[in-house]
């Protein structure tokens, strides 16, 4: 266990995209086998993680509900749900690989998850287990992103990881359809907000701001991305 970490307790926002792999739809093992070892490898070198994960690979809430006729707050709490599944996938990952792990859920589920309680997800942390907090606010209206900021304000976390897919930090504009956008090394949270660089939810970042987490987005295919950040490596975007 290190005692020179940048950060000794972090939150990691994973999107639902990222657990696709090479289908279309729902979750491919090896991406989450892929966190899951990453994760390890970051929690052995003594910090303290929480994940929250997205489910877009099962239901994207806006975009799901009006093909099925649905109303946005149905939608959005069919996509709580879809968080659920994918948080028992990484927790069996987990399992797998001798990691304790406990999920969290802010949607009553008590059969398959705890239900969100601050202080004995700290207390969990405390003990080194990772926690993955699902269902996201249990709120509709509100992102996996804000959800994310919210539980790191929540549990006081240093910093809040941003893994994206095929995607290397903050750019200028979307590198996949613009080649001449810039990488930025650094950002502040207001200019994310300001230029409506499409990173994060606004919310999000401005719970952030308001709390004083620093966030990183960084590509979570590069190899010890997690680990290098607690080791102060300069690998993706700084925003804060």
């Amino acid at each position: 266990m290190e005692n020179n970490l940048k950060y000794k307790r972090i939150l990691i926002k994973i999107s639902g995209e990222a657990l696709l792999g090479d289908q279309q739809f729902g979750i491919d093992q090896k991406p989450v086998q892929k966190i899951a070892l990453e994760i390890k490898k970051a929690k052995e070198l003594g910090a303290q993680i929480a994940v929250v994960v997205g489910g877009g690979n099962i239901f994207r809430g806006m975009r799901n509900s009006a093909k099925l006729g649905m109303d946005q707050a149905s939608g959005d709490y069919v996509g709580m749900l879809a968080t659920v599944m994918n948080a028992i996938a990484l927790q069996s990952a987990f399992n797998q690989i001798g990691v304790p792990c406990r999920v969290q859920s802010a949607l009553a589920i008590n059969q398959v998850a705890e239900p969100y309680i601050r202080h004995r997800a700290i207390r969990h942390l405390e003990k080194g287990r990772v926690v993955i907090f699902a269902a996201g606010t249990g709120n509709p209206f509100f992102t996996t992103d804000t959800a994310a900021a919210l539980r790191a304000s929540e549990i006081n976390a240093e910093a809040m990881l941003m893994a994206k897919n095929g995607v290397d930090g903050v750019y200028t504009d979307d590198p996949k359809t613009n080649p001449r956008a810039e990488k930025l090394e650094t950002i502040a949270y207001d200019d994310i907000i300001k230029n409506g660089l499409k990173v994060m939810d606004t919310s999000a970042c401005a719970l952030c701001k308001q709390n004083n987490i620093p966030i990183i987005v960084f590509d979570f295919e590069a190899e010890d991305g997690i680990s290098k950040i607690l080791h102060s490596e300069k690998i993706g975007t700084y925003i804060s």
